[in-house]
């Protein structure tokens, strides 16, 4: 039996126990209505770890290149950010938009969580062709931060792949124990001489975790901003849908896995057409009802996120 430290989290006026009607649904994990309780047990040889206030916005929105198809990673970092300034009261944002003062449920605020979702992908160099890079989303939070940084507030960021240690797991639990993080898969095919080759990928927020460290399985539940009931009826891409997480298992696996080369636009040679190289590399293939229709997919790593206000 794992041990449970459990913490009430107070309702935020962003999240509200008042379901807008035809939006809001109850989600008891992230907390829609309210209350959510918080778990926070990383002593071992166990943990179970929960985040309370998650936001799960949706990525598809009209005025997006694409309606938004490559818009996951801004989206699940507007979710981090939805956690540090509704539950932790951090004055994150640009300029004169606080993240704290909006709800995306609301059909009052759409416009400007829309325009804020469009923020982030500028300042994380987005593109229709690649949309997001691990890296330069953290750059994204950075600038979102700033304001806290101003009155006062630390923060600190950073990315852990499937690669950098002997428990990946564990690493998550701890990094999900300070707050939300951001986890990426890619989704993999059939490549040459029995190998897997990567074929795109996708960008969520976590907002729990179940396992043991040094394991090989953990269970999570995920905020997916491509991931909603109301997908693709009439109306999805001006509406906040119904706040939802979805249960998923990591399990460890070894992958052979194929490295095309790319091809450089700036010379005339198309390196693409020469020999690709292979390696043996650990990941995590993730299993569960929402991503039964995908092709292979495999967690890559993750971006952590943490805050600390002023002292004093």
């Amino acid at each position: 039996m794992l041990r449970k430290v459990v913490i009430a989290t107070i309702a935020t006026a962003a999240v509200s126990s008042v379901a807008l009607p035809g939006l809001a649904a109850a989600d008891p994990i992230i907390g829609t209505p309210p209350p959510c309780v918080k778990i926070a047990d990383i002593t071992g040889p166990d943990f179970e770890v929960k985040q309370c206030g998650v936001s799960d916005v949706d990525q598809y929105r009209a005025g997006f290149a694409a309606n938004g198809g490559t818009h996951c990673g801004p989206s699940s970092l507007y979710n981090v950010l939805h956690y540090w300034g509704h539950e932790k009261q951090a004055p994150v944002g640009w300029l004169t938009t606080k993240v704290r003062d909006l709800d995306p449920r609301n059909p009052a605020d759409y416009g400007i969580v829309t325009n804020s979702i469009g923020r982030i992908a500028t300042d994380s160099k987005w593109s229709v062709e690649d949309g997001t890079y691990s890296g330069n989303l953290r750059t994204a939070w950075n600038t979102a931060t700033k304001p806290a940084r101003d009155a006062g507030w630390s923060t600190e960021t950073g990315g852990i792949s499937t690669t950098s240690g002997p428990d990946f797991a564990g690493e998550l639990a701890k990094k999900l124990n300070q707050g939300p993080v951001q986890m990426w898969y890619g989704r993999y095919v059939a490549g040459p001489q029995n190998s897997l080759k990567r074929d795109g990928g996708h960008l969520v927020t976590v907002v729990s975790a179940k396992g043991s460290f040094g394991g090989d399985f953990v269970q999570l539940r995920l905020a997916d901003p491509a991931e909603a009931a109301d997908h693709g009826k009439p109306g999805y891409l001006d509406t906040q849908s119904a706040y939802e997480t979805l249960a998923v298992t990591l399990t460890r696996r070894s992958v052979y896995e194929y490295l095309p080369v790319k091809d450089d636009e700036a010379t005339p040679v198309d390196e693409s057409l020469q020999p690709g190289t292979y390696r043996s590399v650990e990941r995590w293939e993730l299993s569960g009802t929402a991503y039964a229709d995908q092709n292979k997919p495999l967690v890559e790593g993750f971006n952590w996120f943490t805050m600390s206000p002023p002292v004093g």
